[in-house]
């Protein structure tokens, strides 16, 4: 038994068509669309032209997307901004738009968010020493993409 039929695409204005229902679904990269059009068997060149159309008809764009996704996983996951950063580079997003990116993150929401993060967590851990307890917070923000020296001043400010 066969996987799913892979689609193939030759005519490039069908290749756009479809390319444009895609981007319209929710935002998305240059990379991933690229990746798309790859998958649909459309040869090289007639890619670059339909993502170049898709620019030109605001279908893709780079900087709306790095935002939508910082925005997106830092309200819906709890990312923090190193993680959002890996997840954007990932995705081949100019630095430039990755910096324009985080910066639309609220400080304060974020630091509330982290402090959140790890009353949360801290509930969880059964550790009796201090420093282990201490340690496993860290290292559990440090996972979700949060800062090291952000992530100690939280723990201090909140005795965790």
């Amino acid at each position: 038994m066969d996987g799913p039929k892979k689609i193939k695409i030759t005519d490039p204005k069908v290749a756009l068509a479809k390319a444009e229902n895609y981007c319209a679904y929710q935002e998305r990269s240059q990379q991933e669309v690229r990746d798309k059009l790859y998958e649909w068997s459309l040869w090289p060149d007639a890619i670059e032209q339909v993502i170049s159309e898709l620019i030109q008809g605001n279908f893709l764009n780079e900087e709306r997307f790095a935002k939508a996704y910082a925005k997106g996983k830092f309200s819906q996951k709890a990312w923090g901004r190193v993680k959002i950063k890996q997840g954007l580079k990932l995705k081949r997003v100019p630095d430039v738009l990755i910096k324009k990116a985080l910066l639309t993150i609220d400080a304060d929401d974020y630091f509330t968010a982290l402090t959140r993060l790890l009353d949360k967590k801290a509930g969880t851990i059964s550790e009796k020493n201090e420093l282990k307890r201490r340690y496993k917070l860290q290292q559990y923000a440090m996972g979700r993409g949060y800062e090291a020296d952000l992530i100690a001043e939280v723990l201090k400010v909140n005795h965790l």
